[in-house]
């Protein structure tokens, strides 16, 4: 077997193959270009995609180029898969946006030292854009047929609820293989990856190939991850785990991972940190509060680099100290309005997925402190006198969760 094929598979990556074999054997006997396509629907990836940005990473460990494909022109249609309803269409200049914020995270991962390795980036609205829809029926169109198309599981959800799933949603399974075509083209591109849910549009995209230009390609999917919780990876109550600066403080992220549920440390090891799997192998019986630690540093240490990485985690030590001030915390900044107001607003404000029937029990359980003191009584009102010694005040709501609140 392949090194990249045993590793990928060694690291939970592996899900299905369109050829295995073959695949492994091209690979042993020379470096080829492999790609994943994001779509550019959000102003960042978040971490339900980091999984794919570490297959880029896995292809350049073993000497062969990524590809990363951004859906400029795909974007403007919408993905059905996994969906149970048409995604909200963006104007131009925000797919744009999206595309420079998206390509820069992306950059943080993927090295560019090697000319040979160095990752190749790619707008499907470069080609998209230039369609002729008479030629495209006829050179492409022809390749597919209705009866396999309503086959795919991102059509079936839809028809199988009675709900609406629009002619532009159903040609986009169609651009998706043609995407592969054009970077076998003009990229010499050899393999897709993509997560589970793209199984049939990748192999569109393989079968295409070989009608229209008889060439062997191949398809690598990933399975879908999922939290011990059984929540989707991804998002948490408080909103999606993004991997831009801009939308999630360094402190957050590193505090998702820290926060990892027991029984998901040794694989998020396994497939979210460059560790080799003889360290992981060797260290996975040690406390798990130092392998989540562990695990926290080398995840952000990648995406914010070792300094960051550092501060933030002497920053969370500081912070879980019992008498810590709360001085380095990430700030909360509250408007003149909630002066006045009850204890109870103030968390609704900094915690809005909580209800104010949990804020209450959180205090009669003592689980409310502000400035590491124990709030009795959810009637406290907040005043600017709380802010008069420091300028600010340490909320802590549980035991993970403190705010630097300032006016």
């Amino acid at each position: 077997m392949n090194d990249f094929i045993r590793e990928f598979k060694d690291r939970g990556f592996f899900y299905q193959c369109t050829d295995e074999v073959e695949l492994s054997n091209l690979l042993n006997k020379e470096s080829i270009k492999g790609y994943i396509g994001f779509d550019c629907t959000a102003q960042s990836l978040h971490v339900g995609s980091l999984l794919q940005i570490m297959c880029l990473r896995q292809l350049q460990k073993h000497g062969h180029q990524p590809i990363v494909l951004l859906g400029g022109g795909t974007t403007r249609i919408g993905d059905p898969s996994g969906k149970d309803k048409t995604r909200k269409i963006l104007d131009e200049s925000e797919i744009e946006k999206n595309i420079k914020s998206i390509e820069l995270v992306l950059k943080k991962y993927l090295k560019t030292e090697n000319k040979e390795t160095s990752p190749i980036f790619v707008n499907n609205y470069s080609w998209l854009k230039e369609l002729n829809y008479i030629s495209f029926l006829r050179d492409i169109g022809k390749h597919f047929t209705i009866n396999k198309m309503l086959s795919f599981d991102s059509v079936k959800l839809r028809l199988d609820r009675e709900q609406s799933l629009s002619y532009m949603e159903f040609n986009y399974m169609i651009l998706q293989a043609y995407d592969f075509l054009e970077l076998n083209k003009k990229q010499d591109c050899l393999l897709q990856i993509g997560g589970s849910d793209q199984w049939g549009n990748i192999v569109n995209g393989v079968d295409l190939i070989k009608r229209h230009s008889s060439k062997e390609v191949f398809g690598l999917t990933t399975p879908l991850i999922t939290l011990a919780s059984g929540a989707k990876m991804g998002k948490t109550e408080s909103g999606a785990v993004w991997l831009d600066k801009n939308l999630l403080s360094t402190y957050d992220y590193w505090q998702f991972w820290r926060n990892t549920d027991d029984q998901d440390v040794i694989k998020f090891l396994k497939m979210f940190t460059d560790l080799s799997l003889e360290k992981i192998e060797d260290i996975k019986n040690e406390n798990i509060n130092d392998l989540k630690i562990l695990l926290a540093n080398e995840a952000t240490k990648m995406l914010h680099g070792e300094i960051e990485t550092k501060k933030v985690e002497e920053l969370a030590k500081s912070t879980f100290k019992e008498n810590s001030t709360g001085e380095h915390l990430p700030s909360v900044k509250i408007g003149s309005d909630l002066i006045g107001k009850d204890i109870i607003s103030l968390i609704e404000y900094t915690n809005n997925e909580l209800s104010k029937s949990e804020i209450r029990r959180l205090i009669q359980n003592n689980g409310i402190k502000i400035d590491n003191e124990k709030i009795e009584d959810g009637k406290l009102l907040i005043s600017k006198k709380l802010f008069e010694n420091k300028g600010f005040i340490k909320l802590s709501v549980g035991k993970k969760k403190h705010f630097k609140i300032i006016i």
